[in-house]
């Protein structure tokens, strides 16, 4: 890939907040989602994207529209069921586009003039769906029920991404979704006495693992049938997942001491060093000496050592296809 003179980022912070009531918790989390686009933005040479709404900013070298705890499905679906305590705001990947839709006039003026603007673009768009299976599993929605929410949410992703390539869009980068079985906070909040509910190998969480496997699954389905609508697109899949599970089953092959553990958590106390009343930010919560010997940060996110070794393998390969740079 040439070198890209814009880079545009949509994306989701996932955040701690889902497993509380996220309306009061707002001042207690730390989001490191979007340091992926950190990454691009030093591999390309280009200036951190500013945020889409800031005053003043120039955005003609790219824009960063990501929300905090954003939803692929829209609000209205989560209200319906219920389950709207759970959800950080009501932005979706339908409220970005709309952001960019608006932008695109001071970006560029004829249609000649957008199409090679944004063919000399990346796209980043996502990670989404964490936070819209964050919120049944929190509110304690069945399992079974939570598994039929992934052909939509991968059908909503889709269909953001369809809506940015009829806005020009050439070249996307579409995350998946990390193994959320291997996460402190997960592996916290549903600690099994059964050793069946747990992967041999990795001591990660079966199911919630096979939830994420099955929605990525999913969404490489849907990118696909896109990449054949749309041939002269590049149209890449971000795989979180292969990465992440490489670290959990091999972290000292990768420089990791330790792959289950959060590094900013609950004081070394408990397996995971996770404790929802000590959350990283939080009264009681310490942060490790070391934090790129650890693959999470706060029990939920990675560690910016797990996500520069990501953002290379989206880079480069092997985490991605295809690569960026391919």
């Amino acid at each position: 890939m040439e070198h890209r003179g814009l880079l545009l980022v949509l994306a989701a912070a996932l955040c701690l907040a889902g497993a509380a009531d996220a309306r009061h918790a707002k001042k207690s989390f730390t989001f490191t989602d979007g340091i992926f686009y950190q990454f691009a933005a030093e591999h390309f040479g280009l200036p951190l994207p500013p945020a889409s709404q800031a005053h003043g900013k120039d955005f003609k070298k790219g824009a960063n529209f990501a929300i905090t705890g954003a939803t692929a499905l829209e609000y209205s679906f989560f209200k319906a069921h219920g389950i709207d305590q759970r959800i950080w705001n009501t932005g979706s990947i339908n409220t970005q586009i709309g952001w960019l839709q608006k932008m695109k006039p001071s970006l560029c003026k004829s249609e000649k003039e957008c199409k090679d603007y944004f063919s000399k673009s990346l796209f980043v768009v996502g990670e989404f769906g964490g936070n819209d299976y964050n919120a049944p599993l929190f509110s304690g929605v069945a399992f079974s029920d939570v598994k039929t929410y992934v052909p939509l949410v991968a059908k909503a992703i889709a269909n953001g991404v369809e809506k940015l390539i009829e806005l020009g869009a050439t070249d996307l980068l579409v995350p998946g979704i990390l193994p959320i079985g291997c996460f402190p906070l997960y592996l916290t909040l549903y600690n099994s006495s059964k050793k069946s509910d747990y992967n041999a190998r990795t001591g990660c969480l079966r199911r919630y693992n096979r939830l994420a496997f099955h929605h990525n699954r999913e969404l490489k389905q849907q990118l696909d049938q896109l990449q054949k609508k749309y041939p002269k697109t590049k149209i890449m899949y971000g795989d979180y997942f292969k990465a992440a599970m490489q670290f959990v089953v091999s972290p000292g092959k990768f420089g990791f001491s330790t792959a289950l553990q959060a590094c900013c958590g609950a004081g070394g106390s408990g397996a995971y060093n996770f404790n929802l009343k000590k959350k990283c930010g939080e009264a009681g919560a310490s942060v490790c000496s070391n934090p790129s010997a650890y693959v999470s940060w706060d029990g939920i996110h990675m560690t910016e050592a797990a996500y520069r070794m990501v953002a290379n393998g989206w880079l480069n390969g092997p985490y991605a296809s295809p690569p960026i740079m391919k």
